[in-house]
Order: structure tokens, then C-alpha cells, then sequence
């Protein structure tokens, strides 16, 4: 950041919001080194981290907690962790630090459902899923396509069974999901000042005309959000920015228009006072309101008999692709068992669709809605076989499998694996089983006459 520089009108902002002082503190930080920061997954490794895999990385990358996040800490970026097989399998997500506190302060639970709202790539549906431990319904939704994409793909990896991704406007969401969800997660569209250190693309495209912009398309949002969400519920509003429009004043000016809405915390984190790029957040409450639930109920609804008519044709019972499955799992996957839910099929994709664990959510909610992942990829079917999706093995635990094939991160064999190559079968393989490093599955592999035939996707193998 030190050739970079910061526009005028964004350091007369700076100070008039911290005082002169404590801006130059401030503008000082850009001259420091970024910080650099990952988050241990809770569905991959038992609490408390100390006591499992996890514990093997602290000296490797030379972790330190990050205050904010009970399962996040510092690494050294010298020691890339995203290069390294416990990456692969999904036992952590990088994520930058002060982002971490934003879905800490949602504090979801398990058996709730909950909404991240803009949420590629996925650091805060990640650490959602965590805090559920694999229970209740988690809607992820991403307007933009190609995004959607990716936060499918870390969806996957971290090995989430109970999230649907959905690619959908927010008008399309709260017309469908009227005081639906009992969590919120609005990490909203901003200026992104905090970027500025880490992204200098970030600071030629900053003027104040894109602060209004941002923190009126934000106040926009926040009307969608305030239809979806339960009276009681809880609302978490965050920017990776410093002004007060897309901030404080965003939220005043939704209060002032929502009585039935409370702020009960608000939090910033500033890159001069912690180590972090910093974030603005801010946790809300909406009281039981009967104008609010009356305001619901006048949703467009006219469509909505025809779409359950439509959407209840396909979702047919699918017992001959089911019993493929149980067929399979059987075989391979003896201790595991799916959650409540329903089968899906698009294509020759076999879907398990997450439900509520009280409610009445279904295919039907999904109907005429663009889907990214309509929740856990089972597997494909084959010539009325069924072949199993990756997005199923990194969902299991080790106790789950008949046999697997575990290695240490720095064994040849899984290096191999990695680059798409047969390994040899040992003596109690058969069938399908997995491939894990120290015990946390990559993927699939079929013994058949004392070999492993790889079934790591191409597109996750590696060349170098």
C-alpha cells in the first residue's frame, strides 16, 4: 500500500469520522503487513481443536487465535495452508479475520433455519454450518451466477448437509419466504474500504457517489430481509467498510422505518486497533409485531397452488433412485444416515433436499427458483447403478465407511491420489470406500483386483 494512493476525498472522510488523531493511526495501518487468517470447520474436527487433527497444523503454520472467533486463528502467510491436503478435505476455510466476526455475533443454532443472504464465496455460510453441527435448514443464497458457483464448491468441500444454495434477487426470496427464517445473514454489497490494503482495484473504484450507491442499495436489501425474518428472530447486518452511511446510518435509518426492530450490539473492528482488515456489524432483534406477520400474509401468493402442483409432480416418490442409494450405502457406507429431508433428481443427479427439522419447507418452496445445489449431491445414476457424488464422501465421517484408506499428509501415496493416480488396495478393501488424509476423507476410490481406481474429480486433481 505504500505507492498507493488513497483518494482525498476518502481521507477527509477518515478524519472526520476518528478525529485527526486517530486517522493517521488509521491511514498508518495501510503501511503494515496484511494479516492472514483461517477457520477450523466443526462438522471435520471435534472441540476443542487442541484435541485432534487440527492440533498437527499450530507449529506447521504458526497459529494464534483470533480473539473474536472461537475456531479461528492467524497463520503465517509463508506456510500456505490452502496448499496442503487437509485444505482439500475440507478441515478449514481461509477466511480474513474481522470477517470471522460477523456470523460469531449471529450465534446460529442447531435445528434453526437460517438465511445468509449474499454469501459467496461462502466464509460466513461455512461458519453458519458449523455453529448448527449439521442441523435445521441453511438457505445460501447468491445472486450473481458465476459466485453462486464457487459457494457451492466450498459448500461442498467443508462437507455441509444441510444447506441449499440458491441463485435468486432478493424480491424473489422474500416473496417466496414470508417470516420464514428464525437467522439472518445480511453481509451486504459495500464500497469496500476495508479491502483497500489487500485489493488496490478496491481503491480506484472507491468515490462517494458509490457510497451513496452502496448504502442505498443496502437499505434496499434490508426491506427483503425484514419480510423473511420471524418475529423474535435475529438480523446480522455487515460491511467490509468504515463510513458511517453504509453503517450506522444504514441501520438508523432502517429502525427509524421498522420499529418492531432492536439493535442489540454493534461492533467495529478497526485494522489500527486489532490485527485484521477490519468490519462493521451489527445485530438486530425483531419483536413478536402483528402489522409485521399481517404485512407478510400480503405477499404475491397467486402463483403459489400452481407452483406446489408443479413442484409436487417432481418431486415423485424417486423410490427406484432411493433404493439405489440404500443399495449403495449399504455397501460402503454402513453407519451413515441422512437427516430429514426428501430426494430430488435433476438430470441423472440425485439430490437429498434438506427439510426443517419443524417445518414445512420442501421441494415446492423451490419451485420456479434458480438453485445452485439443492442441498446434498448423493450421488449420479448409471445404467441403474448408482454411482456416488464427491460432494457425498467429503460429507461422511471415517466411522461412517466399510474401509478407507487413510494416509499422512506427506505420503507418497496420497500425493498420488491427488494427482488422479490408481493406488494399491489393501487386503479389507472392496467395492467403494475412501481415500482420507489422517482420517478426513478426499474422496472416492473402487477397489477391484487389488487396486484402487481414483474417483477424485479432474477438475480437483493436482499437476504440480
Amino acid at each position: 500500500m505504500k505507492n498507493v494512493q488513497l483518494p482525498e476525498a476518502y481521507i477527509r472522510q477518515m478524519q472526520a469520522l476518528l478525529g485527526r488523531e486517530e486517522a493517521e493511526r488509521f491511514l498508518d495501518s495501510y503501511n503494515d503487513a496484511r494479516v492472514y487468517g483461517l477457520r477450523f470447520n466443526p462438522l471435520k474436527c471435534r472441540q476443542p481443536i487442541e484435541d485432534n487433527a487440527a492440533a498437527a497444523l499450530k507449529q506447521p503454520f504458526h497459529l494464534e487465535p483470533v480473539p473474536w472467533c472461537k475456531t479461528g486463528y492467524y497463520y503465517d502467510e509463508a506456510t500456505r495452508p490452502g496448499k496442503h491436503p487437509y485444505h482439500t478435505a475440507g478441515l478449514y476455510y481461509i477466511q480474513e479475520p474481522s470477517a470471522m466476526s460477523a456470523a460469531e455475533l449471529l450465534d446460529a443454532q442447531p435445528g434453526e433455519t437460517v438465511l445468509d443472504f449474499a454469501a459467496a464465496p461462502g466464509g460466513k455460510t461455512t461458519q453458519i454450518a458449523g455453529s448448527m453441527n449439521g442441523e435445521g435448514l441453511l438457505i445460501a443464497n447468491e445472486i450473481h451466477p458465476a459466485r453462486a458457483k464457487i459457494l457451492s464448491e466450498n459448500v461442498e468441500r467443508l462437507g455441509i448437509r444441510n444447506a441449499v444454495v440458491t441463485n435468486a434477487a432478493p424480491h424473489e426470496l422474500s416473496r417466496r419466504f414470508p417470516a420464514f427464517f428464525d437467522r439472518i445473514m445480511l453481509d451486504s454489497p459495500c464500497s469496500g474500504e476495508g479491502m483497500f490494503r489487500k485489493d488496490e482495484d478496491a481503491v480506484a473504484e472507491w468515490s462517494e457517489a458509490h457510497v451513496t450507491y452502496c448504502a442505498e442499495r443496502s437499505s434496499e436489501i434490508l426491506e427483503h430481509a425484514a419480510i423473511m425474518l420471524k418475529p423474535g428472530g435475529v438480523l446480522v447486518y455487515s460491511t467490509c467498510t468504515f463510513n458511517r452511511d453504509e453503517n450506522e446510518d444504514t441501520i438508523e435509518r432502517f429502525v427509524a422505518k421498522h420499529p418492531s426492530f432492536q439493535v442489540e450490539q454493534i461492533e467495529r473492528l478497526w485494522p489500527h486497533q486489532v490485527r485484521g482488515e477490519g468490519h462493521f456489524v451489527a445485530r438486530l432483534r425483531k419483536a413478536s409485531e402483528v402489522e409485521q406477520l399481517e404485512a407478510a400474509d400480503e405477499q404475491p401468493k397467486s402463483k403459489d397452488k400452481r407452483r406446489d402442483k408443479r413442484a409436487a409432480a417432481k418431486s415423485k416418490p424417486l423410490t427406484a433412485e432411493m433404493d439405489l442409494f440404500h443399495s449403495f450405502a449399504e455397501q460402503a457406507l454402513p453407519s451413515f444416515a441422512l437427516g430429514p429431508g426428501e430426494p430430488l433428481r435433476f438430470g441423472d443427479a440425485l439430490y437429498w433436499l434438506p427439510h426443517q427439522t419443524n417445518g414445512s419447507f420442501g421441494a415446492a418452496a423451490l419451485d420456479g427458483l434458480k438453485v445452485a445445489r439443492p442441498g446434498l449431491h448423493l450421488g449420479d445414476i448409471r445404467k441403474n447403478r448408482l454411482e456416488p457424488a464427491h460432494a457425498l464422501a467429503l460429507s461422511v465421517q471415517a466411522e461412517d465407511a466399510s474401509w478407507m484408506q487413510s494416509y499422512p499428509p506427506d505420503a507418497p501415496e496420497l500425493a498420488a491420489y491427488l494427482r488422479g493416480e490408481t493406488l494399491p488396495a489393501e487386503d479389507k478393501a472392496s467395492g467403494w470406500g475412501l481415500v482420507a488424509v489422517d482420517g478426513l476423507p478426499l474422496g472416492w476410490a473402487k477397489a477391484s483386483s487389488g487396486q484402487l481406481k481414483n474417483h477424485l474429480p479432474k477438475g480437483l486433481r493436482r499437476f504440480n
